[in-house]
């Protein structure tokens, strides 16, 4: 029996963590009718210590996890300078699409309204939420006055910047400044695994979050967190089916239904497995059989797994939406601005780290001042959501690899388009 316990993954206890959260929740709102039971003990000491408990240790991890992977994330992708012309145009459309990935998820969570309804307004503070301002004023309050002080406080789009410029130059001074890029990758290293060890207590946070949201709301909830699951499944479809066939057909007059034909078992293994590294040699394998040069698709397809978050990115979006309904905040343009530009820049570093979307999530919301206590509501059903979401990124970076491919004259359109065989390669940059 503890054996069959201990095989059950994180993600899955994540879900039943939910799943019971969801059920005592409902169970203390109907029956539970003692006042001093329900609010004092249960909502107001049990679940309240539980749920917050987790929400402060995530927020704890955020600024120094995202500071030390954006810095050690731009180090390492500006190695692409020996690469020429390839690298540049592979990052240039990897975040590309991740800014209209989090653009289509906004817009679906203004038009469905996920987190209307649910009426959170109570359960946290919302003071800091990001008031509209002018473009100057959102491109100034981007470069921090005092970089250390944007640390402490957790302004992330200062730390962003800063953390980018930090990268830059590391990778600029590479040979004279070792040691210090050494100082950032150990110290990535060990957020990754403080990441590890906080995430072991997410079932019992989600648990807590779970109980506590529905111990008050009761089955009012549950549209919201279905309107909220399906607005991701619709902003995914609309990216993997929409937006990538369009830039196929726009940049390289393919037909994306062959593509899709034989690109679906490479979609089906990364929903099976959740993960885009785990995909890499089969994806590799599958654009090599599509004609693309193995000198491209060796450097597109691990760099996509790194930086191209399209999936995430979206599920972040409607999330920012979702959140912001729940609590009845009206978030303005400058607010919006601030999260596709956040989550663009999560993607580049931070692809490594294990739940990797709860993590990015926080820090989009701390970026426009959301309560991340919303993230408990919605991150039991993540696991499922990350299925679909690794399936879109390993797609994006495929379509990415065709684009660039072709476009330096390293794909043979023929082999792609059925009318001879593919060549069997060997040399692998």
């Amino acid at each position: 029996m503890l054996d069959r316990l201990k095989g059950i993954s994180l993600g899955n206890w994540i879900l039943i963590g939910m799943v019971l959260g969801l059920i005592v929740g409902l169970i203390v709102n109907f029956y539970v009718t003692d006042p001093f039971i329900k609010d004092i003990v249960l909502m107001n000491n049990v679940f309240y210590l539980g749920g917050n408990l987790f929400i402060k240790l995530m927020k704890m991890l955020v600024v120094p996890l995202v500071f030390f992977s954006i810095v050690v994330g731009v180090a390492s992708i500006s190695d692409i300078r020996t690469i020429g012309s390839i690298g540049g145009t592979t990052i240039l459309i990897y975040l590309l699409t991740t800014a209209v990935a989090v653009t289509v998820a906004l817009t679906i969570g203004i038009v469905v309204q996920p987190g209307a309804g649910l009426h959170m307004a109570g359960i946290a503070d919302t003071a800091n939420v990001t008031a509209n301002q002018t473009m100057t004023d959102t491109i100034l309050n981007m470069v921090p006055d005092n970089p250390f002080s944007s640390l402490a406080s957790g302004d992330m789009l200062p730390v962003i910047i800063f953390g980018l410029l930090i990268g830059i130059i590391l990778a600029k001074l590479r040979d004279e400044t070792e040691a210090f890029n050494k100082i950032f990758t150990e110290g990535n290293r060990i957020m990754m695994e403080m990441t590890s060890i906080v995430m072991k207590f997410a079932p019992i946070g989600v648990f807590c979050l779970m109980a506590r949201t529905f111990g008050g709301l009761g089955l009012d909830g549950l549209l919201p967190l279905g309107k909220y699951f399906v607005c991701v499944l619709i902003g995914l479809a609309i990216q993997a089916f929409v937006v990538y066939p369009s830039l196929l057909v726009i940049f390289t007059r393919l037909n994306p239904v062959k593509f899709f034909r034989r690109f679906f078992p490479v979609m089906f293994f990364a929903f099976s497995s959740s993960t885009s590294n785990a995909t890499i040699p089969l994806n590799l394998e599958n654009l090599s059989e599509m004609g693309v040069s193995r000198d491209v698709s060796s450097f597109t397809i691990p760099l996509g797994a790194t930086i191209n978050m399209d999936g995430t990115a979206i599920m972040q979006g409607v999330a920012v939406m979702f959140a912001a309904q729940a609590y009845g905040i009206d978030l303005g343009t400058s607010a919006l601005l601030t999260v596709i530009f956040t989550a663009v820049m999560a993607s580049i570093g931070t692809a490594g780290v294990p739940s990797v979307g709860l993590v990015t999530l926080t820090m989009v919301f701390n970026s426009v001042g959301l309560p991340v206590q919303a993230i408990g509501v919605i991150f039991g059903i993540d696991h499922i959501l990350d299925m679909f979401r690794t399936a879109v990124n390993v797609t994006g970076d495929a379509i990415c690899t065709i684009i660039v491919s072709l476009k330096n004259k390293a794909m043979d359109v023929d082999v792609y388009n059925g009318k001879k065989p593919p060549v069997k390669e060997e040399h692998i940059m």
